[in-house]
């Protein structure tokens, strides 16, 4: 029989190695190598070639089955999971502890128990504080089965007994396998665990969500490893102290990957914004220097946000530049186009620029929005409330154009918007009724049109 070998595995990114050694050689931490317990596989071999059974199928036939989607209750978690649940898929949930993890699965698990059945795996709380949580969260009345539970051998026996539809698990960093000898949430225990879970989906279709804890940097904990074999992993964003939450697709194997979703977190748990862009503007009664109205893209979903930008004297010999929601190179590299191409002297000037709610700007789009900003401060010249704009920034002084042009503009038309400042190749050949648009192709004709 073959026998089990003992391997050293980083703690850190999971490289094992054949015997113990201070410094792991691909991460180049320190005393992260632990001892674990390899289990035998399988010995090498085929079958006779008459033995084989042709278990292949045409991808005609896979395309044309239907594939239908558990709805989970709520219409912004289905929009980030792209249309719903998929029965069989492993999707995995992230976020800051506090954040709201367990009352979205909980939510979610009472929901979904109206089409199929559900077991919810606790590892962290007794059946008692589950119970607790749900009578807040007003689903007492919901009949999902519950189990306090950390071995996944088990686990997985129960969903099997119980013929469950939907698993949760909450959360993946308590469980362990009877295969591994190492405490649970070490890495060979978060890839075992992760592995059975998979296999179990795949072979019996059952939807699995695995909660997942989060490392200081805000990444989920383990190895990288895992987020390659589940199907989705979902990110949960909030800012300190606020009250809405962003649920992101990081990957998405089943929709478009970088979909968000917002929440609200009351009382009764969870509660999902219909309208995003109406938390994100500030609406001033009348126009104020600094702030435009621009609207970014998040997956399928076009969301206008306020950016604000702040230029006042500088008291010391090096001006500060302090970004918020926006990469501080890219506001750096912003001020010096503006300075060369469009005259905009702010050398001298500490600029404070800020996103409105918390979002982050991550796409180019922002760029004409952020100087028009900043130039508005500058010459306490308010940009009018009607007016939305959005524009990539050239090195050059251009005004480069963005995709989805037509989708945002019809967003901004929805929310009362009458002047749009573009770029000269998203200008549509049919504006939304009701709205002005003005393309531009350089900074300084951009500046001069406001």
């Amino acid at each position: 029989m073959a026998k089990s070998k003992e391997v050293y595995v980083c703690q850190n990114c999971g490289a094992a190695s054949p015997k113990w050694q201070g410094q792991c050689t691909t991460c180049n931490e320190w005393n992260t190598l632990a001892a674990e317990v390899v289990p035998p596989g399988p010995r090498s071999g085929s079958a006779p070639r008459g033995a084989r059974v042709d278990q292949s199928s045409t991808l005609a036939s896979e395309a044309s089955a239907p594939q239908a989607r558990l709805t989970t209750g709520a219409a912004e978690l289905d929009r980030v999971l792209g249309g719903g649940l998929v029965p069989g898929s492993v999707t995995l949930l992230g976020g800051d502890p506090g954040i709201g993890k367990s009352t979205l699965m909980l939510q979610a698990a009472a929901a979904l128990h109206a089409q199929r059945a559900v077991l919810y795996a606790t590892g962290e709380e007794s059946l008692q504080q589950v119970a607790l949580r749900a009578r807040r969260l007003g689903l007492e009345a919901a009949t999902a089965r519950l189990i306090a539970e950390t071995c996944v051998e088990e686990i997985v026996a129960t969903a099997t007994a119980a013929g469950a539809g939907v698993l949760v698990i909450d959360s993946i960093q308590t469980m362990y396998s009877q295969r591994i000898e190492s405490a649970p949430g070490a890495v060979g225990q978060l890839r075992e665990c992760t592995a059975e879970l998979v296999r179990f989906a795949k072979s019996s279709g059952t939807a699995v969500l695995l909660v997942g804890h989060v490392t200081k940097e805000g990444q989920i904990a383990g190895p990288r490893v895992l987020e390659h074999m589940v199907d989705t992993v979902l990110c949960f964003e909030s800012d300190t102290g606020s009250r809405f939450r962003v649920l992101r697709s990081v990957k998405n194997r089943f929709g478009a990957a970088n979909e968000i979703g917002v929440f609200a977190m009351v009382e009764q748990g969870l509660r999902e914004v219909t309208n995003p862009s109406a938390i994100f503007l500030s609406r001033h009664g009348e126009p104020v220097p600094g702030s435009v109205i621009t609207v970014m893209r998040e997956g399928t979903r076009s969301l206008l946000i306020e950016v604000q930008v702040l230029a006042d004297a500088s008291l010391g010999a090096n001006p500060r530049r302090v970004a918020v929601g926006i990469d501080g190179n890219r506001l750096t590299m912003l001020l010096a186009v503006a300075h060369r191409h469009a005259g905009l002297a702010l050398h001298g000037q500490d600029v404070f620029a800020n996103v409105v709610g918390g979002v982050r700007l991550a796409e180019t789009a922002g760029d004409l929005a952020i100087l028009l900003a900043a130039r508005s401060s500058l010459r306490d010249l308010p940009v009018p409330n009607s007016l939305v704009a959005f524009g990539e920034l050239g090195l050059a002084g251009e005004i480069r154009p963005v995709p989805y042009g037509e989708e945002r503009l019809r967003e901004a038309a929805k929310h009362g918007f009458t002047q749009a400042l573009v770029p000269e190749a998203n200008v549509p050949k049919r504006p939304p009724d009701g709205m002005q648009v003005i393309g531009v192709a350089r900074l300084s004709q951009a500046l001069g049109a406001v």
